[in-house]
């Protein structure tokens, strides 16, 4: 299976569907996909990144050493499983995961997936009639704070992301304001969003050692 130059790997079957009892959904297409557990991981780290940047990563649009990180670490995934590597990663075992450790430091990755998860689940319990989640990530500290705003609070919201970010100190730390709509579309499309990232970070573990 030849990835994508983002490092995406799966195979897309596109079906169309007869129905001999309703002749409204004759005609529709249902797509299939197929990945592998760790590619499906590595996807839904992808995705999980690009919303709390609020960067499309999956369409290969977003801050640039992201970008190259999942790249290189599709070819690690595609070493595990003895399959192509990505285009313009490096051909030495070597080099990859050296490059892949000197992304992983600067971008605080472990750190920053592991609050993300944090961020989530504090989410879920707060809920309520919020549509709107500032959230304070500090992984350094250990310490990730969510605030919830209401529909018609957005302009509060706003004012506060301005002035947390304003007191951002230390490696990973970050704030970032998200939609419940954002995350809802996160969960539909990955359910399972725990135990993939935790795979994701075990073979990201795996590589490093």
């Amino acid at each position: 299976m030849q990835p994508k130059d983002s490092g995406y790997r799966g195979v897309h079957l596109v079906y169309r569907y007869f129905s001999d009892r309703k002749a409204t959904y004759r005609g529709l297409q249902i797509e299939v996909q197929l990945r592998s557990s760790l590619q499906h991981a590595w996807a839904t780290a992808v995705e999980t990144v690009g919303t709390f940047l609020q960067q499309s990563l999956k369409a290969s649009q977003g801050t640039p050493a992201w970008l190259r990180f999942f790249s290189l670490m599709g070819s690690a995934t595609a070493l595990r499983e003895g399959t192509p590597t990505v285009p313009d990663t490096p051909a030495s075992r070597t080099d990859l995961i050296s490059e892949i450790r000197r992304y992983v430091d600067d971008l605080q990755v472990e750190a920053k997936l592991r609050a993300y998860g944090q961020a989530l689940q504090e989410v879920e319990r707060q809920v309520g009639n919020a549509r709107y989640f500032l959230l304070d990530l500090r992984p350094s500290e250990q310490r990730v704070t969510v605030t919830g705003f209401g529909a018609r609070q957005l302009d509060e919201a706003t004012t506060e992301y301005l002035e947390v970010e304003k007191s951002l100190a230390g490696p990973g730390a970050e704030a970032v304001l998200v939609s419940v709509e954002s995350l809802d579309s996160l969960r539909a499309a990955y359910p399972n969003y725990f135990l993939d990232t935790k795979l994701f970070l075990e073979a990201l573990g795996e590589v490093l050692s």
